[in-house]
């Protein structure tokens, strides 16, 4: 979907929604399970992803154009685009150690994870594959990486819920995470008319 075709909002309802990068795409679930525990470390870690996405679609965008694509080396995007992120985690890592260091503990191992977030490399292929501008790819990266902010901090609302919860032992634990991502799968897909 262009911006051009479908205007700003609904480009925006298009990637935060419909395309949203866990419930429609499935991409980015390692930490929407492992971080989504408590609503505070949910948020630091999606706006951590959304920083990270947003600059990842305007530097991946600008290597495949302007180095990969006129020297045809256009094979070696996946390589070249996880090159770049790494080093915006490297960056965003840094920065949030020297001056946010509660939450860069908070969050421990999952932060130097966004690295292989397949949603952060995902949205970064989906920019090239879909042929987008530089304005595009980044819209569509920030406005994906809102959709996760979205998803995470959901899932994290509910599982503290479930905390005080009578589940039955059988679904305790992990089990009931999995039905719940499921159960926002579907009630994610019901967005997808908005748009088409």
């Amino acid at each position: 979907m262009r911006l051009a075709e479908v205007g700003f909002f609904l480009f925006m309802v298009d990637c935060i929604l419909c395309n949203n990068y866990i419930f429609s795409r499935f991409l980015g679930n390692c930490p929407f399970l492992g971080v989504s525990s408590k609503v505070e470390t949910s948020i630091g870690m999606g706006l951590a992803v959304t920083f990270v996405m947003g600059l990842a679609s305007a530097f991946t965008w600008v290597a495949y154009t302007y180095l990969l694509e006129p020297y045809d080396l256009k094979y070696l995007d996946t390589i070249a685009f996880i090159f770049i992120i790494a080093a915006l985690v490297q960056f965003v890592e840094m920065f949030m150690k020297k001056s946010l260091p509660a939450l860069y503990n908070a969050l421990g191992i999952y932060l130097p994870l966004i690295t292989t977030n397949c949603a952060v490399l995902g949205v970064a292929l989906l920019n090239i594959k879909s042929s987008y501008g530089l304005i595009e790819s980044v819209l569509s990266g920030v406005f994906g990486a809102l959709g996760f902010l979205l998803a995470i901090v959901m899932m994290a609302g509910v599982r503290e819920r479930l905390e005080t919860s009578d589940i039955p032992k059988p679904f305790r634990g992990f089990s009931i995470s999995l039905v719940i991502a499921g159960m926002m799968a579907v009630a994610f897909m019901g967005f997808t008319g908005l748009v088409k």
